[in-house]
């Protein structure tokens, strides 16, 4: 019988109900009937090192003029296509910063401070105008660079295509509920104010002073739980969201409302996590596929979700035989590469679908899944025999780790609360193509008669999870 290992992650509060977790793979549907099955489990990317830039963290990565930008550690850099990175100046803070361009100057806002990069006159420095209330967020609209103002309703416009000149009277307060404002964004040429219980969102009416205006009746009853979990994805906005009702869903605009995309089991393990005001998101499409890579630092987890497949996966570095947060703290494209920036260190990588561990470290996969599809377990006992794994085969390098590439298989008989031991399987050497990963001798399932699977590796190969075939006898018991 066919074994539903494909899917998407979905631990539930009860895992007796479903343990499914997917990490560093996600699911891609394939047609019929072009497609040999339903679809397959890909690897995610790996991370292949570009540079070194200064001291590291990288806090920000931006890029324009066919320059890429990162904020690493207290400093500001200018990266060439030769990914050689240059000092430009000094930025302040620890945290992440939020950058963008009006074509010629690059505007930081690094919480509370804000800087200007003119790329024209390579001139950089820190705004000092006495009417500079500080930024935590920055976008930019018809020419005007669009900031909020920490702890506050207020968010400003700068003078017309000039970022270090403030007007005093060029701002406005967001006040379709009495909520300080969280995050700001400008999307489809509109400002979206996020507060903590609500969304409003204004245009430029070329008004005299301050040129924006609220639009009437766009105002939402649905907030923001993190400053910098918004991000544009697939002509849209996604963030994290919370209300007066509480908080933890994922939301995905809808005209002006927000779409609840998240999950119950996704909600369930957000809602777990002692912060999720500091969690951070990026996107980037790759093959076809647009992701939202949304991290919680404090908890150490990162979440994914594939507008392609609709479905969420968990991505993870591997550190001290345990799962961390991706090393991803930032993203921009940037000369024909999806570049990322490393929480920790001062490195950034490409994410590369054909590298197959994060940088020096390795990347461990995993996919747990139930043994029997929903509805078929009829509370008896079952024999096990084998499961064989239909998976890309003759996937080996050449020599080391990886010649001779493994998957490992665990199970659980009470629904996913203890493990069985290792076992482990072949995937086949370099060039050996019918290959079968194949496990036999699987025993009888407990009183519970109830079997998890889970399989992971890292090796650093190809994996391309087709299906798994199960195979099974009833009892009486």
């Amino acid at each position: 019988m066919q074994t539903p290992l494909l899917g998407q992650a979905y631990v539930a509060r009860s895992i007796n109900a479903a343990d499914s977790r997917m990490i560093n793979l996600y699911p891609e549907a394939t047609p019929a009937p072009e497609g040999k099955d339903a679809g397959f489990l890909n690897r995610a990317p790996g991370l292949r090192k570009l540079a070194n830039v200064g001291t590291g963290p990288i806090r920000g990565l931006w890029s324009y003029g066919g320059y890429g930008y990162a904020v690493s550690g207290s400093k500001l850099y200018k990266i060439d296509t030769n990914w050689v990175a240059t000092p430009i100046g000094n930025v302040s803070g620890t945290g992440q910063v939020s950058m963008v361009d009006n074509g010629t100057q690059l505007f930081i806002a690094a919480n509370p401070d804000g800087y200007i990069y003119d790329s024209s006159t390579n001139q950089f420095a820190k705004i000092t105008d006495v009417d500079f209330p500080g930024a935590i967020t920055v976008s930019y609209l018809d020419g005007y660079f669009v900031f909020q103002q920490p702890n506050s309703q207020f968010f400003w416009t700068s003078v017309l295509l000039d970022g270090t000149n403030i007007d005093p009277d060029s701002f406005a307060s967001a006040e379709g509920m009495p909520d300080d404002l969280v995050s700001l964004i400008v999307d489809h040429r509109e400002v979206w104010l996020f507060g903590t219980q609500s969304v409003e969102v204004w245009y430029d009416a070329g008004l005299e002073g301050f040129p924006l205006a609220r639009i009437q009746g766009a105002v939402n009853e649905l907030g923001c739980a993190a400053t910098f979990s918004v991000a544009k994805l697939d002509n849209s906005l996604f963030w994290l969201g919370a209300d007066a009702r509480g908080q933890g869903m994922v939301y995905r605009a809808n005209g002006y409302s927000g779409q609840r995309i998240s999950t119950h089991a996704v909600e369930y393990a957000i809602q777990s996590y002692e912060t999720i005001s500091d969690a951070i998101a990026f996107t980037y499409q790759q093959d076809g596929h647009s992701f939202y890579v949304l991290t919680f630092p404090t908890a150490e987890k990162t979440w994914v979700y594939d507008v392609a497949t609709q479905a969420w996966h968990e991505r993870a570095g591997f550190a001290n035989g345990r799962f961390i947060r991706h090393r991803a703290n930032c993203q921009m494209f940037f000369n024909n590469t999806n570049v990322v920036g490393d929480y920790q260190n001062n490195k950034i990588y490409a994410y590369d679908l054909d590298v197959y561990a994060d940088d020096t470290q390795p990347q461990k996969w995993l996919r747990s899944w139930r043994a029997l599809n929903t509805n078929q377990n009829n509370l008896k006992r079952t024999a096990q025999h084998s499961l064989q794994v239909d998976c890309e085969t003759g996937v080996g390098l050449n020599d080391g780790q990886g010649s001779d590439p493994q998957i490992m298989l665990r199970w659980s008989d009470d629904g996913g609360h203890s493990w069985s031991n290792e076992h482990w399987a072949s995937v086949g050497k370099i060039g050996v193509y019918g290959y079968r990963a194949f496990w036999r001798r699987l025993g009888m399932t407990s009183k519970l008669r109830d079997r998890v699977y889970e399989l992971s590796g890292t090796d650093p190969v190809k994996i391309a999870l087709l299906g798994a075939e199960l195979n099974l006898s009833g009892t009486n018991a």
